[in-house]
């Protein structure tokens, strides 16, 4: 199982969100890419990055900034929102992203995602955000009727490699992932999931590794500095 750090971002500021509500942020450091490179230092093999103006607006923000990390670092870096056109996803891709999530656009233009699965293939992810079993868009802000089941056996079918599952209510809460939800994914779908949401320490690090879960988003835990990256990545080793 991989580790993904993560640094979510508002106005090129690193912060973190309760439970997705914008109303409800703490800024976790002064600077993205000293951030980020702390995190490859510790030995992080990818980094996972969201611009919440973006998803909020459906249109890039913080691009730059996200350009600047990815360019400038060693290990691979994923970004999602507010992309919403393949072009936004070349410019990501052609920025040195290695991997682009498409969540709002996965919901609403199966067009835009069959195309850009067709042309970019593994670089393209899918956010799967999940309010009460049922997928969110617009920076958490919609929902949707699409059951999250029902959305990855679908979003499977279509060829995409990766899916990244957060349950909402846990976000930023370090109250534990969504076992329930991730167990049962799993049993529906055989393509790489990475859960996100509610991770507090390394006990829920191994509950997902015994899930067989490709690999863990974690950010507000090594903020406050419940879970340690480097004892996390040595357990996700272990056989």
């Amino acid at each position: 199982m991989i580790i993904l750090p993560a640094i979510d971002i508002i106005e090129q500021k690193p912060v973190r969100l309760y439970q997705g509500d914008y109303n409800k942020q703490e800024q976790v450091g002064n600077n993205i890419l000293d951030l980020a490179k702390a995190f490859e230092k510790e030995g992080a093999q990818y980094l996972h990055m969201v611009d919440l103006d973006g998803a909020k607006k459906s249109e890039k923000c913080n691009q730059q900034s996200i350009c600047e990390v990815a360019a400038s670092l060693h290990i691979p870096v994923e970004v999602g929102g507010g992309i919403r056109s393949m072009e936004d996803v070349a410019y990501y891709l052609e920025h040195g992203v290695e991997r682009v999530i498409l969540g709002t656009a996965a919901i609403e233009d199966r067009t835009f995602l069959k195309q850009a699965i067709k042309r970019y293939q593994a670089h393209i992810a899918v956010g799967i955000d999940c309010r009460d079993g049922y997928v969110c868009g617009r920076g958490w802000l919609s929902e949707s009727k699409l059951y999250y089941l029902t959305f990855a056996k679908e979003m499977q079918a279509l060829g995409v490699k990766t899916i990244i599952v957060t349950d909402i209510a846990k976000d930023g809460t370090m109250m534990g992932p969504n076992l329930e939800m991730l167990k049962k994914l799993k049993e529906s779908v055989s393509i790489n999931v990475i859960a996100s949401g509610g991770i507090k320490d390394i006990t829920h690090i191994q509950a997902l590794k015994e899930l067989g879960i490709y690999g863990a988003i974690t950010g507000k835990a090594m903020y406050a500095k419940t879970l340690s990256l480097p004892e996390a990545l040595t357990l996700c080793k272990e056989e």
